[in-house]
């Protein structure tokens, strides 16, 4: 059976995805599918045993530049390698109008979640099979119903499979071991208190373990520089793809993130760890793993789902954003030494 998935980004959207092939291939063990994805994810949806091939696509720059995309004839060899082949699926796993404006090239049958479930609800015009997946759900479950629908199938109860094979077995934090504290995120508000994760830095150090500290652009580097000044067992990584960084992840022990899409691939790798939910919602986009969980503010306003914070009371004070005073360094570490059991 041949599935064309449209899924292009973000790197969260990507990894929710996986489990959701991993099911299908379960189920229709002669499934090929192949992805249109974020050029920056191609090499994350390719791990996947499901994908067959994977279509790099660059929407946002296409967009910004059309005349460009067209003289360089990248356009042209996306549309020729989407329309090569006449699908048995074509499944819009986005919801989005900019899917939809991809969707809608693709040869086959077209299947995605209907103008109530999805997003933008425009984008369900494209499809020959509207679905409902009803809202409100963590979205690595709805991804798993949508398949399960399309490709008609019984929606396992097991819990996630995001198909990323890992040999190395976690260390437990009773001994030396080698860990990732993810420190990036996008909004201000999501970012956990940088002298919070230098306590954190300090308890493991203490505790004999080595932590390693990735960053994705120059302000995140200058963080981790910072974070790591004068521990011995900080280090602070090379600049490096997301392939690369994946392979050392499924070779650590544990992590802490914020809520960020390395978080996620943190939890798929099967890392024991914890993600800290400020001002988003854990019931929608928490991590899930097989040793991963999430710890949620518990604050009066919290989720607030903004990127600018506006509360004006007087918890928290001195604690920026104040939502994360809740979440103390103490706490975040008793819990990943939980996980890591």
């Amino acid at each position: 059976m041949r599935v064309l998935l449209i899924k292009t980004s973000s790197m969260g959207d990507v990894i929710h995805t996986l489990p959701a092939l991993t099911d299908a291939l379960a189920a229709v063990p002669t499934l090929q599918v192949d992805w249109v994805v974020e050029e920056a994810f191609a090499e994350l949806a390719q791990r996947h045993p499901a994908v067959v091939n994977v279509f790099p696509c660059a929407l946002r720059r296409w967009r910004k530049h059309p005349l460009k995309a067209r003289r360089s004839g990248e356009w042209a060899a996306f549309k020729a390698a989407l329309q090569a082949v006449k699908y048995d699926a074509v499944i819009d796993a986005q919801g989005l109008i900019k899917s939809a404006f991809v969707t809608r090239l693709a040869r086959g049958p077209k299947f995605g979640l209907d103008k109530h479930s999805a997003r933008e609800g425009l984008s369900a015009r494209v499809l020959d099979h509207p679905l409902s997946v009803v809202r409100g759900q963590h979205a690595i479950q709805r991804v798993r119903q949508l398949f399960s629908q399309a490709l008609n199938y019984p929606l396992p109860d097991a819990a996630p499979d995001y198909g990323l094979p890992r040999d190395h077995v976690p260390a437990p934090l009773s001994q030396p071991a080698e860990l990732v504290f993810c420190h990036g995120t996008t909004w201000p508000t999501k970012h956990y208190p940088e002298g919070f994760w230098r306590q954190l830095l300090e308890l493991a150090t203490a505790e004999g373990h080595r932590v390693h500290l990735p960053w994705g652009n120059d302000e995140e580097k200058a963080r981790a520089e910072r974070l790591a000044a004068g521990l011995e067992r900080v280090a602070v990584l090379p600049k490096m793809g997301l392939d690369s960084l994946t392979d050392k992840l499924l070779g650590w022990d544990a992590f802490i993130a914020v809520d960020t899409g390395l978080a996620h691939l943190a939890a798929a790798a099967g890392l024991p760890g914890v993600a800290l939910y400020g001002p988003t919602d854990p019931v929608l986009t928490g991590v899930q793993g097989v040793r991963a969980s999430s710890l949620a503010a518990d604050f009066p306003c919290a989720p607030c789902v903004q990127e600018s914070c506006t509360y004006r009371g007087e918890l928290g004070k001195g604690v920026d954003p104040p939502c994360f005073s809740t979440l103390k360094p103490e706490t975040v570490w008793r819990a990943l030494r939980r996980q890591s059991l």
